[in-house]
């Protein structure tokens, strides 16, 4: 796990997303050998939800069940926010499955939300539906 790296792990993910993400956004990194291989950055914060963008090296298995933890625990726990969201390319299927897949719901469409006039797929994950942070 790597934290306290924020400007690193925010440059990896950006890059790997195709979105520039802001210089104040907090950061949580997944290393192997000294590689990062997945990353989260967490922004736009208000008092009940936070936004997530996630980013991982295609064939890497990054996602146990404690790092699924660590990736849940900052918004709901820490933060104690009501909601995380993440917006997805509409033509991004490998993304949109996996956010289904770790329990996020598909909430609307949000049209031409990219610069390239792509839609972006709304999805949410309320505290009381994240099964990662059951005890």
């Amino acid at each position: 796990m790597v934290y306290g790296q924020d400007a690193r792990v925010r440059s990896w993910v950006s890059e790997r997303i195709g979105e520039e993400l802001g210089d104040s956004d907090v950061a949580i990194g997944v290393e192997e050998n000294g590689q990062l291989i997945a990353g989260v950055v967490y922004n736009m914060f208000t008092r009940a939800s936070v936004s997530m963008h996630v980013a991982a090296e295609p064939g890497k298995r990054w996602t146990t069940k404690e790092f699924m933890f660590r990736f849940f625990a900052y918004p709901f726990l820490q933060l104690n926010c009501n909601r995380v969201t993440g917006l997805v390319r509409a033509s991004n299927m490998v993304a949109r499955k996996f956010d289904e897949h770790v329990g996020f719901i598909q909430e609307g469409v949000i049209r031409q939300a990219f610069e390239d006039g792509e839609d972006a797929i709304l999805y949410g994950m309320l505290k009381s539906e994240c099964k990662w942070i059951r005890s």
